[in-house]
């Protein structure tokens, strides 16, 4: 008889305080959307740019309303996809390959870029990431939320 033991998943509510080591930001609010396919991540000035044969994504993270970044990220071009907005009208955007931290624990995972400055939430989860990963408890939230030491 095969053995049908799953791992034990961590449990995150509706929203929660993430980590971006790979940006250096840390303390980010996010929102959990199971209902979003791909996470995203607020930023400004984006744009593909080529540096000899390969392609980058030039991007300004965050806002004045998150500790405005002042820094432009150069990450490699990981893909461009079409998703769906939250008016359900399809968009194209890149999508950068990098860490995210929750409850001290690194996880790899794809953000896509687009500017998010009319949303509450500078990150947003979907269930790509969340999935074989965590469970969501819609009723709580910060679960992950700690003291940073830097």
């Amino acid at each position: 008889m095969a053995n049908n033991i799953t791992p034990k998943l961590r449990t995150i509510g509706w929203k929660e305080i993430v980590d971006l080591p790979d940006l250096g930001i840390y303390d980010v609010p996010a929102k959990v959307d199971t209902g979003a396919r791909t996470s995203v991540l607020h930023c400004s000035h984006i744009r593909l740019v080529k540096k000899g044969r390969k392609q980058y994504v030039e991007f300004r993270p965050l806002d004045d309303r998150f500790g405005k970044q002042t820094d432009i990220y150069v990450f490699p071009f990981h893909s461009e996809r079409k998703v769906k907005n939250s008016f359900g009208q399809e968009e194209n955007r890149y999508v950068i390959s990098t860490t995210l931290s929750l409850f001290n624990v690194s996880h790899d995972i794809e953000l896509s870029l687009r500017d998010r400055s009319g949303m509450e939430f500078p990150v947003l989860l979907g269930r790509s990431f969340i999935r074989k990963k965590f469970l969501v408890d819609v009723s709580r939230a910060n679960l992950s939320k700690k003291k940073t030491e830097r």
